[in-house]
């Protein structure tokens, strides 16, 4: 018999076996129950979490001989036929093959017979967001009306992508990462059937690379027996997922957190020695932070971090090089340096740099200590007499006001004076320069008239007088 892999061999053949789908998988059994299945159904989520596999048990569930049942036997005829991928009810297509409207309209030939042998005809669609926006059209009216006994389910990875149409015409069910104590525990399942020897940190390993995906996690497993045997070191692990080494996080952090810059370079040599990706490398910088952040703000750490004891001491003990707000600033400009990084023309120099600045975070002056300092130096002000400088009481204020006016009004009383006086002046020079021409001498005695007289001189003496007359009535 060929070899299965992980992925096929621990494959869920019941909604029971399911991991980490219970909302989905509860409204599905209950629409078998209570016969409320729909016409159509979109199942959208990351890659490995079930998508897939939830269509072809909900296929068995409805076409099972002891059904329509929750629970398929996967003894009959009908799920063994589905199981193995070979019933002519149940057709699993790939969208991004047949993704034209010549398929689709194939598809809707093919959707008018009854089923042959089943009691329900299954058209599974995997990425069905590849289809043509033509195919998508050319399905609208069989999938909104199909004909008894026919239901779709569709699978997508990019949801957004399928159009508003179609949604509309089913239901659709997220289906949602899985989480890292879950994998593990399904991990030690294996394990423990395979007869695989596994430290819990190497499965702590490839549940953080899984990144959600239980079929990742599964394939990982696989390659690492295939390398290491039925016993996986820690080390052999490292070396086939291409983690980065704790002990070289460790040592960039203490580069960091103790402000030694001038350990930087060689650090990061030793990162291109190793071939790590720099950005990948930054990417678990990133993370070691957040777990150093983790340990020192939360009262149960261990309920958050996958870790034994050993790992996360650890980590308490690191991250005791610091305070909480200072931890939170590392990070928080570790994740605003990410983007430069992915986008510099030259990474290794820019990460360089950037760890540099980071080793010198802590001469930084807190914002609380500069406004503490200007507190202190306001204390210290004082007058010559040794007093603080007060403000002015009511009573002076009052004083200072009625005397304002007194010598605002002295200083303009003493401008409008000399202006006047000045222009008297100049006024009876002009006059006696004038009259010392012989055109106007001349001119006044043939007219007889007094165009330059004394009058005016008379006139500017009286608007003198009242202006002073009025200046001392305000005063």
């Amino acid at each position: 018999m060929t070899y299965l892999i992980y992925a096929r061999k621990y494959r869920p053949k019941t909604f029971e076996e399911m991991i980490g789908q219970k909302p989905v998988v509860q409204t599905l059994q209950n629409a078998i129950k209570n016969n409320r299945v729909a016409q159509a159904y979109i199942f959208s989520g990351m890659r490995g979490v079930g998508k897939t596999t939830a269509a072809r048990i909900l296929a068995k569930a409805l076409n099972c001989q002891h059904g329509p049942t929750p629970t398929p036997c996967n003894k009959c005829e009908f799920c063994k036929t589905i199981s193995e991928d070979r019933s002519v009810d149940v057709l699993e297509i790939d969208g991004a093959s047949n993704r034209g409207i010549e398929e689709v309209r194939s598809l809707r030939e093919g959707v008018k017979y009854k089923p042959i042998h089943s009691r329900y005809k299954v058209i599974i669609i995997d990425e069905v967001h590849m289809l043509t926006r033509e195919a998508f059209n050319a399905l609208l009216k069989t999938l909104e009306e199909p004909p008894p006994h026919t239901i779709f389910i569709f699978a997508t990875t990019e949801f957004h992508k399928v159009p508003a149409t179609i949604m509309s015409r089913c239901q659709h069910f997220e289906f949602k990462k899985i989480s890292q104590k879950e994998i593990i525990n399904h991990l030690v399942d294996i394990t423990q059937k395979e007869k695989i020897k596994i430290s819990s940190s190497g499965l702590n390993l490839i549940a953080e690379a899984a990144d959600g995906s239980l079929r990742d996690a599964q394939s990982l497993l696989d390659k690492s027996v295939a390398f290491s045997g039925e016993v996986i070191g820690d080390e052999d692990l490292k070396e086939i997922l291409g983690t980065i080494s704790r002990d070289l996080l460790f040592a960039f952090s203490k580069t960091i957190l103790e402000e030694k810059p001038d350990e930087v370079f060689p650090l990061v040599e030793k990162i291109i020695e190793n071939g790590y990706d720099l950005r990948f490398f930054y990417k678990e910088l990133v993370q070691h932070f957040r777990n150093l952040l983790l340990v020192k703000s939360a009262k149960n750490p261990q309920d958050l971090l996958p870790l034994n004891e050993e790992d996360l001491n650890d980590l308490k003990e690191e991250a005791n090089k610091a305070s909480e707000e200072e931890l939170l600033r590392y990070l928080v400009v570790l994740q605003q340096g990410e983007p430069g990084l992915k986008f510099s023309s030259h990474p290794r120099i820019y990460l360089e740099v950037f760890l540099v600045k980071l080793s010198h975070f802590k001469k930084i002056t807190p914002l609380k200590d500069v406004i503490q300092e200007l507190e202190d130096i306001k204390k210290e002000l004082k007058s010559p007499s040794g007093k603080e400088f007060t403000k002015n009481t009511p009573q002076q204020e009052k004083v200072t006001e009625e005397k304002a006016p007194e010598v605002s009004s002295q200083r303009i009383n003493e401008t409008v004076l000399s202006k006047m006086e000045e222009d008297k002046g100049k006024r009876e020079r002009d006059i006696e320069t004038a009259m010392k021409d012989p055109s106007v001498q001349s001119f006044m005695d043939k007219f007889k008239a007094q165009v330059l007289s004394i009058k005016p001189i008379k006139r500017a003496e009286d608007d003198k007088n009242k202006l002073l007359f009025d200046l001392g009535r305000k005063k």
